[in-house]
Protein backbone atom coordinates (compact mmCIF):
# COMPACT_ATOMS: atom_id res chain seq x y z
CA UNK A 1 0.00 0.00 0.00
CA UNK A 2 1.67 3.63 -1.14
CA UNK A 3 1.28 5.81 1.76
CA UNK A 4 -1.01 8.97 1.07
CA UNK A 5 1.37 11.75 0.16
CA UNK A 6 2.12 14.74 3.10
CA UNK A 7 0.72 18.01 1.61
CA UNK A 8 3.27 21.13 1.13
CA UNK A 9 3.15 23.36 4.51
CA UNK A 10 1.55 26.15 3.98
CA UNK A 11 4.02 29.60 4.51
CA UNK A 12 3.38 31.63 7.38
CA UNK A 13 2.99 34.96 6.28
CA UNK A 14 2.04 36.39 9.66
CA UNK A 15 5.11 38.57 11.92
CA UNK A 16 5.74 36.66 14.91
CA UNK A 17 6.37 38.84 18.07
CA UNK A 18 10.12 38.85 17.99
CA UNK A 19 9.59 40.06 14.23
CA UNK A 20 7.78 42.84 16.11
CA UNK A 21 10.06 44.00 18.65
CA UNK A 22 12.98 44.03 15.98
CA UNK A 23 10.80 46.16 13.89
CA UNK A 24 10.09 48.24 16.64
CA UNK A 25 13.67 48.58 17.73
CA UNK A 26 14.64 49.24 13.97
CA UNK A 27 12.17 51.56 13.22
CA UNK A 28 13.27 53.80 16.57
CA UNK A 29 16.78 53.51 15.59
CA UNK A 30 16.41 55.14 12.20
CA UNK A 31 13.78 57.70 13.12
CA UNK A 32 16.12 59.05 15.52
CA UNK A 33 19.22 58.80 13.30
CA UNK A 34 17.79 58.71 9.87
CA UNK A 35 15.10 61.13 9.28
CA UNK A 36 14.66 62.70 6.06
CA UNK A 37 16.34 65.46 6.77
CA UNK A 38 19.68 64.38 7.85
CA UNK A 39 18.77 61.46 4.46
CA UNK A 40 18.41 64.12 2.39
CA UNK A 41 21.62 66.24 3.58
CA UNK A 42 23.50 63.38 3.62
CA UNK A 43 23.03 62.55 -0.13
CA UNK A 44 24.96 65.57 -1.21
CA UNK A 45 27.97 64.33 0.67
CA UNK A 46 30.96 62.69 -0.49
CA UNK A 47 30.01 59.65 2.40
CA UNK A 48 26.25 59.17 2.46
CA UNK A 49 26.89 56.21 5.35
CA UNK A 50 26.90 57.67 8.91
CA UNK A 51 29.29 54.94 10.23
CA UNK A 52 27.20 55.58 13.97
CA UNK A 53 24.19 54.44 12.54
CA UNK A 54 25.63 51.53 10.90
CA UNK A 55 27.37 50.79 14.08
CA UNK A 56 24.35 50.98 16.12
CA UNK A 57 22.31 48.80 13.72
CA UNK A 58 24.82 46.60 12.82
CA UNK A 59 26.36 46.37 16.31
CA UNK A 60 23.88 47.33 19.04
CA UNK A 61 20.69 45.95 17.79
CA UNK A 62 22.57 42.72 16.25
CA UNK A 63 20.92 42.89 12.46
CA UNK A 64 24.49 42.31 11.06
CA UNK A 65 24.36 38.52 11.93
CA UNK A 66 20.80 37.97 12.06
CA UNK A 67 21.30 35.52 9.06
CA UNK A 68 24.50 33.18 10.36
CA UNK A 69 24.03 30.90 13.20
CA UNK A 70 25.65 31.05 16.93
CA UNK A 71 28.02 29.05 16.50
CA UNK A 72 29.87 31.06 13.57
CA UNK A 73 29.19 34.34 15.65
CA UNK A 74 26.28 35.38 14.84
CA UNK A 75 22.34 35.95 16.03
CA UNK A 76 20.97 32.40 14.91
CA UNK A 77 17.75 34.36 13.59
CA UNK A 78 16.71 33.81 9.83
CA UNK A 79 15.83 35.94 6.72
CA UNK A 80 12.24 36.70 8.12
CA UNK A 81 13.93 38.91 10.78
CA UNK A 82 16.33 40.09 7.72
CA UNK A 83 13.05 41.18 6.08
CA UNK A 84 12.19 42.92 9.08
CA UNK A 85 14.95 45.25 9.19
CA UNK A 86 15.10 45.89 5.49
CA UNK A 87 11.29 47.08 5.68
CA UNK A 88 12.35 49.45 8.00
CA UNK A 89 15.36 50.44 5.83
CA UNK A 90 13.62 51.15 2.78
CA UNK A 91 10.22 52.59 4.78
CA UNK A 92 13.24 55.57 5.82
CA UNK A 93 15.19 54.89 2.49
CA UNK A 94 18.54 55.24 5.24
CA UNK A 95 21.88 54.64 3.32
CA UNK A 96 23.27 51.21 4.87
CA UNK A 97 25.12 48.79 3.10
CA UNK A 98 22.80 45.98 4.97
CA UNK A 99 21.44 44.16 2.14
CA UNK A 100 24.67 43.96 -0.21
CA UNK A 101 26.73 43.04 3.27
CA UNK A 102 24.44 41.53 5.97
CA UNK A 103 22.84 39.33 3.14
CA UNK A 104 24.16 38.87 -0.03
CA UNK A 105 28.09 38.61 0.64
CA UNK A 106 26.89 37.01 4.32
CA UNK A 107 24.84 34.28 2.62
CA UNK A 108 28.01 33.81 0.07
CA UNK A 109 30.19 33.29 3.06
CA UNK A 110 27.69 31.02 4.62
CA UNK A 111 27.84 28.28 1.44
CA UNK A 112 31.51 28.12 2.22
CA UNK A 113 31.85 28.98 6.03
CA UNK A 114 31.23 24.91 7.41
CA UNK A 115 34.57 23.93 6.96
CA UNK A 116 35.94 26.83 8.34
CA UNK A 117 39.19 28.46 6.75
CA UNK A 118 39.40 31.98 5.63
CA UNK A 119 35.69 32.33 4.55
CA UNK A 120 34.67 31.70 8.27
CA UNK A 121 37.02 34.14 9.62
CA UNK A 122 35.72 36.76 6.91
CA UNK A 123 31.60 35.95 7.70
CA UNK A 124 32.25 36.30 12.22
CA UNK A 125 33.54 39.50 10.95
CA UNK A 126 30.56 40.53 9.07
CA UNK A 127 28.58 38.94 11.95
CA UNK A 128 29.97 41.25 14.36
CA UNK A 129 29.77 44.64 12.24
CA UNK A 130 33.19 45.31 12.11
CA UNK A 131 33.83 45.16 8.92
CA UNK A 132 31.60 45.47 5.56
CA UNK A 133 31.59 43.04 1.67
CA UNK A 134 30.09 43.54 -1.38
CA UNK A 135 29.86 40.86 -4.17
CA UNK A 136 31.57 42.88 -6.90
CA UNK A 137 29.36 41.77 -9.88
CA UNK A 138 27.03 44.65 -11.76
CA UNK A 139 23.89 45.25 -9.17
CA UNK A 140 21.83 44.23 -11.95
CA UNK A 141 22.94 40.75 -12.06
CA UNK A 142 20.12 37.78 -11.41
CA UNK A 143 20.45 34.85 -9.19
CA UNK A 144 20.29 33.04 -13.16
CA UNK A 145 23.60 35.48 -13.99
CA UNK A 146 25.55 33.85 -11.16
CA UNK A 147 29.04 33.65 -13.18
CA UNK A 148 32.50 34.62 -13.10
CA UNK A 149 32.94 38.59 -13.65
CA UNK A 150 36.24 38.51 -14.33
CA UNK A 151 39.14 35.60 -15.76
CA UNK A 152 41.48 36.57 -12.65
CA UNK A 153 42.03 39.48 -10.38
CA UNK A 154 42.63 41.77 -13.38
CA UNK A 155 39.96 43.38 -15.04
CA UNK A 156 36.90 46.13 -14.62
CA UNK A 157 33.41 45.63 -12.73
CA UNK A 158 31.34 48.08 -13.35
CA UNK A 159 28.17 49.25 -10.98
CA UNK A 160 29.44 47.87 -8.13
CA UNK A 161 26.70 48.55 -4.98
CA UNK A 162 28.21 49.81 -2.09
CA UNK A 163 31.82 48.86 -3.41
CA UNK A 164 33.28 52.70 -2.32
CA UNK A 165 32.31 51.71 1.13
CA UNK A 166 32.79 48.37 1.69
CA UNK A 167 36.12 46.77 3.31
CA UNK A 168 36.26 43.50 1.51
CA UNK A 169 35.65 42.49 -2.22
CA UNK A 170 34.54 39.11 -3.11
CA UNK A 171 35.60 39.09 -6.70
CA UNK A 172 34.41 35.38 -8.54
CA UNK A 173 36.38 34.95 -11.49
CA UNK A 174 37.33 32.03 -13.72
CA UNK A 175 40.15 30.16 -11.17
CA UNK A 176 37.33 30.84 -8.25
CA UNK A 177 36.41 33.34 -5.46
CA UNK A 178 38.91 35.63 -4.03
CA UNK A 179 38.61 38.15 -0.98
CA UNK A 180 40.03 41.21 -1.80
CA UNK A 181 41.07 44.01 0.47
CA UNK A 182 39.62 46.68 -0.78
CA UNK A 183 42.67 49.11 0.11
CA UNK A 184 44.95 46.70 -1.45
CA UNK A 185 47.71 47.02 -4.28
CA UNK A 186 46.19 46.86 -7.52
CA UNK A 187 42.46 47.89 -6.37
CA UNK A 188 41.14 50.82 -7.88
CA UNK A 189 37.48 51.79 -6.90
CA UNK A 190 36.19 54.79 -8.54
CA UNK A 191 32.86 56.28 -7.12
CA UNK A 192 29.55 56.77 -9.84
CA UNK A 193 26.94 59.20 -9.61
CA UNK A 194 24.10 56.97 -9.58
CA UNK A 195 20.57 57.54 -10.12
CA UNK A 196 19.96 56.80 -6.00
CA UNK A 197 22.48 58.52 -4.19
CA UNK A 198 21.85 56.75 -0.84
CA UNK A 199 23.09 53.24 -2.61
CA UNK A 200 26.42 54.40 -4.00
CA UNK A 201 27.95 52.75 -7.31
CA UNK A 202 31.13 52.59 -8.31
CA UNK A 203 33.52 51.20 -11.08
CA UNK A 204 35.72 48.31 -9.28
CA UNK A 205 38.98 48.00 -11.52
CA UNK A 206 41.50 45.69 -10.13
CA UNK A 207 45.26 45.54 -11.80
CA UNK A 208 47.11 42.09 -11.00
CA UNK A 209 45.50 42.20 -7.37
CA UNK A 210 46.33 39.81 -4.95
CA UNK A 211 43.63 37.99 -2.65
CA UNK A 212 42.56 35.11 -0.60
CA UNK A 213 41.11 32.16 -2.71
CA UNK A 214 38.30 31.01 -0.83
CA UNK A 215 36.53 28.63 -3.37
CA UNK A 216 37.38 27.18 -6.34
CA UNK A 217 35.00 27.56 -9.56
CA UNK A 218 32.07 25.25 -8.67
CA UNK A 219 31.58 26.40 -5.31
CA UNK A 220 32.21 30.03 -6.27
CA UNK A 221 29.36 29.53 -8.63
CA UNK A 222 27.14 28.20 -6.34
CA UNK A 223 27.99 30.74 -3.27
CA UNK A 224 27.04 33.45 -5.73
CA UNK A 225 23.71 32.03 -7.35
CA UNK A 226 23.10 31.36 -3.20
CA UNK A 227 24.11 34.72 -2.03
CA UNK A 228 21.81 36.76 -5.55
CA UNK A 229 18.77 34.68 -4.68
CA UNK A 230 18.77 35.77 -1.24
CA UNK A 231 19.16 39.29 -2.18
CA UNK A 232 16.75 39.14 -4.81
CA UNK A 233 14.03 37.67 -2.48
CA UNK A 234 14.95 40.24 0.71
CA UNK A 235 15.22 43.11 -2.01
CA UNK A 236 11.27 42.60 -2.34
CA UNK A 237 11.16 43.62 1.50
CA UNK A 238 12.93 46.87 0.82
CA UNK A 239 10.59 47.50 -1.95
CA UNK A 240 7.59 46.41 0.43
CA UNK A 241 9.00 49.44 2.91
CA UNK A 242 8.89 52.06 0.26
CA UNK A 243 5.47 51.43 -0.80
CA UNK A 244 3.90 51.49 2.24
CA UNK A 245 5.85 54.58 3.08
CA UNK A 246 4.61 55.72 0.31
CA UNK A 247 0.97 54.83 0.17
CA UNK A 248 0.96 55.96 4.40
CA UNK A 249 2.34 59.34 3.49
CA UNK A 250 -0.26 60.31 1.10
CA UNK A 251 -2.75 59.13 2.88
CA UNK A 252 -1.81 61.71 5.62
CA UNK A 253 -1.42 64.35 3.14
CA UNK A 254 -4.31 64.16 1.23
CA UNK A 255 -6.33 64.06 4.47
CA UNK A 256 -5.05 67.48 6.04
CA UNK A 257 -4.68 69.35 2.33
CA UNK A 258 -7.63 71.04 1.36
CA UNK A 259 -9.00 72.49 -1.26
CA UNK A 260 -12.52 73.74 -1.94
CA UNK A 261 -12.62 73.84 1.72
CA UNK A 262 -12.75 70.08 1.16
CA UNK A 263 -9.81 67.58 2.24
CA UNK A 264 -8.60 66.21 -1.50
CA UNK A 265 -8.43 62.70 -0.13
CA UNK A 266 -12.39 62.90 0.01
CA UNK A 267 -12.34 63.77 -4.07
CA UNK A 268 -13.27 59.91 -5.76
CA UNK A 269 -10.81 59.71 -8.07
CA UNK A 270 -8.30 59.95 -5.32
CA UNK A 271 -9.70 58.03 -3.45
CA UNK A 272 -9.92 55.32 -6.34
CA UNK A 273 -5.90 55.88 -6.82
CA UNK A 274 -5.09 54.80 -3.38
CA UNK A 275 -7.57 52.18 -3.02
CA UNK A 276 -6.06 50.53 -6.00
CA UNK A 277 -2.08 51.53 -4.53
CA UNK A 278 -3.51 49.53 -1.17
CA UNK A 279 -4.52 46.16 -2.45
CA UNK A 280 -1.04 46.43 -4.56
CA UNK A 281 0.60 47.06 -1.44
CA UNK A 282 -0.74 44.30 0.50
CA UNK A 283 -0.38 42.21 -2.61
CA UNK A 284 3.18 42.99 -2.11
CA UNK A 285 3.86 42.43 1.53
CA UNK A 286 2.20 38.72 0.92
CA UNK A 287 4.68 37.70 -2.43
CA UNK A 288 7.54 39.84 -0.10
CA UNK A 289 6.84 37.99 3.01
CA UNK A 290 6.42 34.52 0.98
CA UNK A 291 10.01 34.95 -0.61
CA UNK A 292 11.37 35.44 3.16
CA UNK A 293 9.60 32.38 4.62
CA UNK A 294 10.44 29.86 1.53
CA UNK A 295 14.10 31.59 2.09
CA UNK A 296 14.01 30.73 5.81
CA UNK A 297 12.53 27.23 5.34
CA UNK A 298 14.94 26.18 2.92
CA UNK A 299 11.75 25.75 0.49
CA UNK A 300 12.83 23.92 -2.79
CA UNK A 301 9.80 26.57 -4.00
CA UNK A 302 12.02 29.69 -2.61
CA UNK A 303 13.56 30.35 -6.67
CA UNK A 304 10.17 30.32 -7.55
CA UNK A 305 8.90 32.50 -4.29
CA UNK A 306 11.83 35.00 -4.55
CA UNK A 307 10.91 35.73 -9.02
CA UNK A 308 7.31 35.89 -8.17
CA UNK A 309 8.39 38.45 -5.28
CA UNK A 310 10.65 40.40 -7.59
CA UNK A 311 8.21 40.22 -10.65
CA UNK A 312 5.59 42.22 -8.59
CA UNK A 313 7.28 44.12 -5.71
CA UNK A 314 9.18 45.94 -7.91
CA UNK A 315 6.98 47.46 -10.39
CA UNK A 316 4.79 48.24 -6.79
CA UNK A 317 7.44 50.62 -5.31
CA UNK A 318 7.73 52.68 -8.46
CA UNK A 319 4.02 52.70 -8.78
CA UNK A 320 3.70 53.97 -5.30
CA UNK A 321 6.10 55.97 -5.14
CA UNK A 322 5.49 57.31 -8.14
CA UNK A 323 1.45 58.28 -6.62
CA UNK A 324 3.73 59.85 -3.86
CA UNK A 325 4.97 62.23 -5.90
CA UNK A 326 1.75 63.36 -7.87
CA UNK A 327 -0.87 63.35 -5.19
CA UNK A 328 1.91 65.39 -2.29
CA UNK A 329 1.18 67.91 -5.54
CA UNK A 330 3.62 71.05 -5.92
CA UNK A 331 5.73 69.99 -2.49
CA UNK A 332 6.19 66.28 -4.05
CA UNK A 333 8.57 67.93 -6.86
CA UNK A 334 10.88 69.44 -4.21
CA UNK A 335 14.03 68.64 -3.06
CA UNK A 336 13.54 69.49 0.45
CA UNK A 337 10.63 67.05 0.35
CA UNK A 338 11.70 63.10 0.71
CA UNK A 339 9.15 61.93 -2.25
CA UNK A 340 12.34 62.00 -4.68
CA UNK A 341 14.07 60.06 -2.71
CA UNK A 342 11.54 56.91 -2.69
CA UNK A 343 11.06 57.32 -6.55
CA UNK A 344 15.03 57.33 -6.72
CA UNK A 345 15.37 54.00 -4.80
CA UNK A 346 12.14 52.34 -6.11
CA UNK A 347 13.77 52.99 -9.65
CA UNK A 348 17.43 51.57 -9.31
CA UNK A 349 15.73 48.68 -6.96
CA UNK A 350 13.72 47.83 -9.54
CA UNK A 351 16.51 46.21 -12.11
CA UNK A 352 19.11 45.50 -8.84
CA UNK A 353 19.05 41.88 -8.70
CA UNK A 354 17.35 41.75 -12.31
CA UNK A 355 14.55 43.10 -13.66
CA UNK A 356 11.01 42.18 -13.56
CA UNK A 357 10.85 41.03 -16.69
CA UNK A 358 14.09 38.93 -16.44
CA UNK A 359 12.31 37.19 -12.88
CA UNK A 360 9.03 36.49 -15.14
CA UNK A 361 11.33 34.91 -17.63
CA UNK A 362 12.39 32.79 -14.89
CA UNK A 363 8.71 32.11 -12.87
CA UNK A 364 8.03 30.97 -16.71
CA UNK A 365 10.70 28.85 -16.52
CA UNK A 366 9.88 27.33 -13.63
CA UNK A 367 6.59 26.58 -14.01
CA UNK A 368 7.31 25.16 -17.13
CA UNK A 369 10.09 22.83 -15.23
CA UNK A 370 6.98 22.09 -12.68
CA UNK A 371 4.47 20.41 -14.99
CA UNK A 372 3.71 17.15 -15.52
Amino acid sequence: MTAPTQPPATPDLLYSQDEEDLRSAVRALLADRADAPTVIAATETDTPYDPRLWEALATGIGAAGLLVPEKLGGQGASHREAAVVLEELGRSVSPAPYLTSSVVATEMLLALAQDGGPAAALLAELASGARTAVLAVPFATPPSGARAALTSLDGTVRTVADAAVADVLLVPTAEGLYAVEATAPGVVVEPLVPLDLTRPLATLTLSDATGTLLADVDASTTAVRRGLLAGAGLLASEQLGIAEWCLTETVRYTRERHQFNRPVGSFQSLKHRMAQLWLEVVSARAAARNAADALATGSPDAPLAVAVAQAYCSGVAVHAAEECVQLHGGIGMTWEHPAHLYLKRAKADSIAYGSAGSHRETVAELVELSAP
